[in-house]
């Protein structure tokens, strides 16, 4: 069974507006995990798709989606796709690959209908592309790692990247995940912005009561929505995007736009922020 949602995109002033229920109607996303089911989010925002397969004992299918107008979602896009649930297989294009907790995969355009089995937790990410890359799995041993931070200002932290130029060729699509050291729950402050590419994050390895503070808006109107695990939040091109949970956390990054080169952003100095 595949639920679909449509997001449409929001321009700074009429965020600005928004009460704390109408930004989280704009931009949180929630339970996108549901076993037996494939659930996506559709936004406007460059056009990314968002969303969790749970096959839990039963095979899943993503085919037609009907927001792509095309006859199966890989006709025109890419996809990324993060286990971050027990062991599981994806298979397109007549190949399988094997994903354990953490590992990634990217799928070409033209790669047909795609199948999601075993005890995974699948998230989906997929943007429009213009040529076809070659399927990759990406484990965590083969991602690139970028330490930042310090214990000291509580933002120490390794930055995975996984579907990234420096790995891997994709056409927008931009995917990795950040993983917290001992004590740090800082991420990316000062902040920034990248007019030229949309970002989403997903919160996952959140203990039940635990949350995560997600920052977002204009540098000079700063909002904020509180998160759960396995909680998306979909950041637009104009806003900020940082975050500062109650314990460990991990979350994924995924972007999409005019350029896949992560250093491409406008930093705001702490000074700026309100």
């Amino acid at each position: 069974m595949t639920h679909i949602e449509i997001r449409h995109a929001m321009d700074p002033v009429s965020a600005r507006q928004l009460d704390t229920a109408g930004l989280r109607e704009a931009f949180h996303m929630a339970d996108l995990f549901h076993e037996g089911e494939i659930r996506l989010v559709y936004t406007h925002y460059d056009r990314m798709i968002v969303g969790g397969a749970v096959p839990a004992g039963a095979p899943l299918v993503i085919d037609e989606v009907k927001p792509t107008g095309t006859a199966s979602i890989l006709d025109r896009r890419e996809m990324g796709v993060v286990n971050i649930g027990g062991p599981g297989t994806v298979s397109a294009a007549g190949e399988t690959w094997e994903m354990g907790r953490g590992d990634v995969l990217y799928l070409p355009m033209g790669a047909g209908p795609v199948t999601f089995a075993g005890q995974g937790r699948f998230y989906i990410l997929s943007a429009p592309a213009h040529t076809a890359h070659p399927a990759r799995l990406v484990t965590l041993a083969d991602a690139k790692k970028v330490k930042m931070g310090a214990p000291e200002t509580a933002n120490e932290r390794t930055i995975n990247q996984f579907i990234h130029p420096e790995v891997m060729p994709s056409c927008q699509l931009v995917v990795g995940y950040t993983q917290f050291h001992g004590g740090s729950v800082w991420n990316t402050m000062p902040a920034h912005v990248h007019d030229r590419r949309m970002e989403v994050y997903l919160y996952f390895d959140l203990a039940q009561d635990a949350r995560v503070f997600h920052f977002m808006g204009e540098p000079s109107e700063t909002r904020h929505l509180v998160m759960k695990n396995e909680e998306a939040v979909v950041s637009p091109p104009w806003s900020i995007h940082c975050g500062c949970g109650t314990g460990a956390y991990t979350f994924i990054w995924a972007m999409a736009g005019d350029n896949v080169d992560y250093r491409d952003v406008e930093p705001v100095a702490m000074e700026d922020l309100r």
